[in-house]
């Protein structure tokens, strides 16, 4: 046990180096963990044996729980729903058209059975968020035309899909599926995941905003057995555990709750760990002296899902939206397959229905070739395609608070002897830099304004630069555009919603605490916080 404890910090550790270095040498973070899994594997140095499926199976299905749900967590749908028809087909129509054609060439070209051609093209049909914007985001590809939400919501939504048509063609090559009973369990599938996904979350956002836990961190454990219930019980009922996940991280990461930031600090390691688990999983149960013999097979399916099923896929779903052809083509080339693909192979291993083909090994070898060469090229690919729109920001489709604004929170009671009693917040002199956010006064909090007249007792919450997270309010993000209808104004003109508040602003990398005649320009971050 001490071996191997000492073997999987190792492993655990290099991971973690692979992913400091890989910005510098130019290779996708994700790839690096499969080569470290590969390092220890049988064939590696280390050759530690490992050839159980099974456990590889359970054990990636419950990470991609928790990768899958704050996928939808950390999805802005402010942003979304802008294109949420048009990724919202890629995620469903496209997965089924996807896997139609890669099956139907692994059948003419390459001899494959038509059920086992099926198979392979559901397992590779969905693309890898993970895959897909580790590389937006580390080379920060500011895209055009929202193309970054329309890939965020493609590739976050679409696993479920793929799996749903894994488990369908599978129970169908076990032959205990009539017509009706497929059609009857495509339905269940769909209906269950949806019906559970939304009750569930409206479920756990009631809990969260009725109950305050006592103990720092309880809130972010409830989410996760949340996380876990919402695959679990439609899996139960026959439904896509997976849809229910992604819909109910979408409506608790969209939802104003307390503690967000803390959340999203713990459910970024918790994704990290995962992927990282996953890919280095992966990597181990792999074999490369198998790869030579599936090399052949494997290119030629990613090369035709690559340069004719996806293109062609995009575009019948695409042009509908006038979508224009420089778009089409970076989604086309953008749509990289990762852990999912791996994963779904493994879950065709274990099962009973017979396979002639190494499946593991092929889509291994495919999402090596995909991350490696297509995640790679996809900066040079903006730039070719005139993809790039510096007006833009890539990170704004997230609702990503990891690296939120540093505002730092001051407590400060007034007494009878302080010259700001009695006196409205106007009319008294405030330190530059230094805004008065809140005032708690005999238990209750009010949002302030200049009109506001401090009395004695009241406690005022004073905001100033570093962060400091308060959960006696939320805060959250806008980012100004040059359409935006704040763009321009005065603070002092803004409407804000009732108990809100500007608190800070962020301006070429700088920080404002903002007064009244501060004018908001193209591109500010305004930090707002909102009484709960």
């Amino acid at each position: 046990m001490t071996t191997g404890l000492i073997l999987a910090a190792a492993a655990i550790i290099c991971c973690v180096f692979f992913n400091k270095i890989s910005d510098k040498i130019g290779l996708p973070t994700l790839l690096l963990f499969i080569f470290a899994g590969m390092l220890f594997g049988s064939d590696g140095i280390f050759k530690i044996p490992f050839d159980n499926y099974k456990f590889a199976e359970q054990t990636c299905s419950i990470a991609l729980i928790f990768i899958i749900f704050y996928g939808g967590f950390g999805t802005k749908w402010n942003e979304a729903k802008k294109v949420a028809g048009k990724s919202l087909i890629l995620s469903s129509a496209g997965v089924v058209i996807t896997a139609a054609l890669t099956g139907l060439f692994c059948r003419i070209v390459l001899g494959f059975s038509w059920l086992e051609g099926m198979l392979t093209g559901s397992v590779i049909s969905s693309t890898d968020a993970a895959s897909v914007f580790s590389v937006l985001r580390s080379k920060k590809l500011n895209l055009k035309y929202r193309t970054a939400s329309v890939l965020e919501l493609e590739s976050g939504s679409n696993d479920p899909w793929a799996y749903m048509l894994t488990v369908i063609i599978l129970s169908v090559m076990r032959g205990q599926s009539s017509p009706g009973e497929f059609a009857f369990m495509l339905f269940k599938q769909v209906f269950f995941g949806i019906l559970f996904g939304f009750v569930i979350a409206v479920a756990a956002v009631l809990i969260i905003k009725h109950i305050r836990f006592e103990t720092a961190g309880f809130d972010a454990i409830f989410v996760a057995a949340i996380a876990l219930i919402s695959y679990a019980l439609p899996s139960a009922a026959g439904g896509n555990g997976y849809l229910s996940a992604y819909i109910v991280g979408i409506v608790l990461g969209n939802t104003k709750i307390s503690g967000k930031k803390s959340l999203v600090h713990f459910f970024d390691g918790i994704t990290g760990f995962s992927q990282i688990l996953i890919f280095f999983l992966l990597g181990l149960l792999a074999f490369p002296s198998q790869l030579p013999e599936i090399i052949i097979p494997a290119s030629a399916i990613i090369i035709f899902l690559t340069l004719i099923a996806r293109p062609l896929t995009v575009t019948v779903l695409m042009k509908p939206f006038y979508a224009k052809w420089n778009q089409i083509a970076f989604i086309s080339l953008a749509g990289l397959r990762g852990a999912t693909s791996i994963v779904f192979a493994i879950m065709a291993a274990v099962d009973e229905a017979y396979t002639k083909n190494d499946l593991f090994h092929i889509v291994f070898c495919m999402v090596l070739i995909s991350i490696g060469i297509q995640g790679t090229l996809l900066p040079f690919a903006a730039k070719k395609l005139n993809m790039i729109d510096d007006d833009e920001n890539v990170m704004k489709t997230f609702n990503d608070y990891s690296d939120e604004t540093e505002v730092q929170f001051i407590r400060l009671q007034i007494g009878r002897e302080n010259e700001w009693t009695d006196k409205k917040i106007k009319d008294i002199s405030i330190p530059r830099g230094l805004l008065i956010a809140m005032i708690l006064r005999g238990g209750v909090k009010i949002i302030p304004d200049g009109n506001t007249v401090l009395s004695e007792g009241d406690i005022l919450v004073l905001s100033a630069e570093g962060f400091y997270d308060d959960n006696n309010f939320i805060l959250s993000e806008t980012e100004i555009s040059k359409d935006h209808e704040w763009c321009g104004k005065n603070v002092s003109e803004i409407e804000l919603p009732r108990d809100s508040l500007i608190v800070m602003i962020k301006r070429n990398g700088g920080t404002l605490i903002p007064n009244g005649k501060i004018t908001i320009e193209t591109n500010d971050i305004l930090v707002t916080a909102a009484n709960i």
